[in-house]
């Protein structure tokens, strides 16, 4: 049964993609373009963040932690941090969908390697100053 269907089907993809010319990408020098549903980093406008919990909640493996406090001239909360542990995110969105500001969003952020693990621990509202900063200048 080895020699049978399977195996012509096999080799007739294998001989097509073979004849067909090589598609190289120049990576660091050219970045790719990604479509718009690529879900690849997660970004924060922690002006917009109301510390409402959802997306935490939201989140099938628990990787938002948001501490906040209540603002006693206001009356409301005030986001004080916001963490991602993005070693252990899915990227499914879900926690985006939830956010009923849209502060939280999927981002086409790719380049999220890191040497070590706890790097894979973001502040997001530090990561969002520096994003800010990044797209000023």
């Amino acid at each position: 049964m080895l020699f049978g269907k399977g195996l012509f089907t096999g080799l007739n993809i294998t001989f097509k993609k073979m004849l067909k010319p090589n598609v190289t990408e120049f990576y660091p020098e050219t970045k790719p373009e990604l479509p718009t549903t690529v879900r690849s980093s997660m970004g924060l406008d922690p002006d917009k963040c109301i510390s409402c919990m959802m997306c935490a909640n939201a989140c099938p493996n628990k990787v938002i932690a948001i501490n906040s406090e209540k603002d006693e001239e206001t009356k409301k909360k005030v986001l004080k941090s916001y963490e991602m542990n993005l070693g252990r995110c899915l990227f499914c969105g879900l926690c985006t969908e939830a956010c009923p500001t849209k502060a939280l969003t999927l981002t086409q952020e790719y380049e999220n390697a890191v040497y070590y693990p706890e790097h894979l621990k973001w502040d997001m509202i530090e990561r969002s100053k520096r994003n800010r900063k990044e797209g000023t200048e």
